[in-house]
């Protein structure tokens, strides 16, 4: 699976050498040219505009937000709030659009695309523009980093050190997909003419798609474009230069959108969202996702991520064994009553379709539809769960909607399915620690470091969760005996 992803390869190499490799410790430092246009002067002279204070530099220490070393934007003086920083007109972000004269080759095979890697089909205008000689977008394609820390270019071994279920799951699928993406594009372009062939005649195999697709899952934003049509739409697109900025959740700097005064051409713009200091980073925010989509889509992991969570499977057999840990009786988790089974209906987690993705952590602490379902399995009182609104059942903030004993039991399940998810690890944080500590040395590569660092932040979320619960189970213990008294 990930031999063919880690290994060098040289594709499209007949007009610009392409090396891809497995992703090293130094992030985003090399890029594709030694010497790349200047970025900000090509940005300048096909009238866009970047504030004299903004320059292009290697930030010189690891950042708090775990970005680490690597090219980004820098303030080389004071900027007041409310400054225009960089300014793109229409014609420079890079989009994948059907227009007329485009390769119906490549049309084509952005149709085998699913939704969910959208990444690849800007991958592969990317892929054109990289492949064509004079493309108008040569001074940025040649600014790109040559190599991406994501995990499909992790070497096999560190794809097994990020331990984790769901993400080890992901990856497996987007290898999959690009080895199986790679024998559709030389099936479909086998016979095409020269002429018509999207990439010059040039091969493209898994690892050039990887880097297309990781490119852009990590650079491109998806902001309001037109379709041929002139209707507006939710667009992906590289945006040069602005695509350097670097990701914060308290972000310096933010995009906006707007029409130039005298045209209907849509202005893609960065202003400073607060007073940004002299040599300060200039930030943006990538989203308010999990550790998972950052490493998948962005190479990184955000130390103490408020949105991060794990994601466990609803399944009765499950809940059966962490309600028989945490010492509780005769459970409904296997034969539900039929009203339960009703309202397991109404929250999707039964049926025909139902979704049994379930999180715990995160802004929630407990996803509420788990929450719902736990309060009312554990509760034989149909007319108590049927005076309460399904909304407050499924609401953390809600204080023992069905009484004290019921909150006690469900917070106490969900402690230890807490210990059972922290239980599939094979390493403890201490060990994982202690790795880190080795690549601190120097003695760890950089890939093993992403994901001991990963996994030490999912062990993080679930330890962080169990002693939430705790304290709140402490607590309902304390009102009962206030009660009794």
């Amino acid at each position: 699976m990930s031999s063919k992803m880690a290994l060098m390869a040289s594709s499209l190499n007949h007009v610009r050498p392409l090396a891809y490799a497995a992703a090293s410790a130094c992030l985003y430092t090399t890029r594709l040219v030694t010497q790349p246009p200047d970025l900000v002067k090509w940005v300048q002279r096909e009238g866009g505009f970047v504030h004299r204070s903004i320059k292009v530099g290697y930030l010189e220490e690891e950042k708090p937000n775990g970005l680490g070393l690597g090219l980004g934007l820098l303030a080389s003086e004071d900027i007041p709030k409310g400054t225009d920083l960089i300014t793109l007109p229409q014609h420079i972000p890079l989009r994948f659009e059907a227009k007329d004269g485009e390769s119906s080759a490549l049309i084509d095979l952005a149709r085998h695309i699913p939704e969910e890697l959208w990444a690849m089909r800007l991958g592969l205008k990317l892929l054109q523009e990289r492949a064509k000689k004079g493309s108008f977008w040569w001074p940025y394609i040649s600014n790109l980093p040559e190599t991406y820390s994501v995990p499909i270019f992790f070497p096999g071994e560190d794809i097994k050190n990020l331990q984790y279920a769901p993400l080890l799951h992901q990856v497996n699928k987007r290898c999959r997909f690009l080895l199986d993406f790679e024998r559709l594009v030389k099936s479909k372009l086998e016979n095409v003419k020269p002429d018509d062939h999207p990439f010059g005649g040039q091969d493209v195999d898994a690892s050039s798609l990887g880097w297309a697709m990781s490119a852009v899952s990590s650079r491109a934003f998806r902001l309001y474009g037109r379709n041929a049509n002139g209707t507006h739409i939710d667009t992906p697109m590289c945006l040069p230069l602005i695509d350097m900025c670097n990701h914060s959740f308290a972000p310096n700097a933010e995009i906006v959108q707007e029409n130039e005064s005298s045209s209907e051409n849509m202005l893609v713009k960065v202003i400073a969202k607060v007073q940004i200091k002299q040599d300060d980073p200039i930030e943006l925010n990538y989203g308010c996702l999990n550790n998972d989509l950052f490493l998948l889509d962005y190479g990184f992991v955000v130390p103490s991520n408020p949105y991060d969570c794990i994601e466990l499977k609803y399944d009765a057999a499950l809940l059966d064994a962490a309600s028989m840990a945490a010492g509780i009786s005769s459970p409904n988790f296997s034969s539900p009553s039929p009203w339960q089974q009703q309202i397991l209906l109404q929250l999707n987690l039964d049926g025909e379709n139902p979704d049994l993705k379930v999180r715990i952590g995160g802004s929630e602490l407990v996803e509420d539809r788990l929450l719902a379902a736990l309060r009312v399995l554990l509760c034989n009182d149909k007319e108590a769960v049927e005076k309460q609104a399904l909304d407050d059942l499924k609401s953390i903030k809600s204080e023992a909607p069905l009484g004290t004993g019921n909150e006690t039991a469900t917070l106490r399940t969900i402690v230890a399915l807490c210990v059972i998810a922290l239980g599939h690890f094979p390493t403890k944080i201490m060990e994982d620690e202690s790795i880190m500590k080795q690549q601190n040395n120097g003695d760890v590569a950089g890939t093993t470091k992403l994901a001991v660092e990963y996994r030490i932040q999912k062990k993080t979320v679930i330890v962080n969760a169990m002693r939430d619960l705790s304290n709140r189970i402490r607590s309902l213990s304390s009102v009962e005996t206030s009660a009794a008294q």
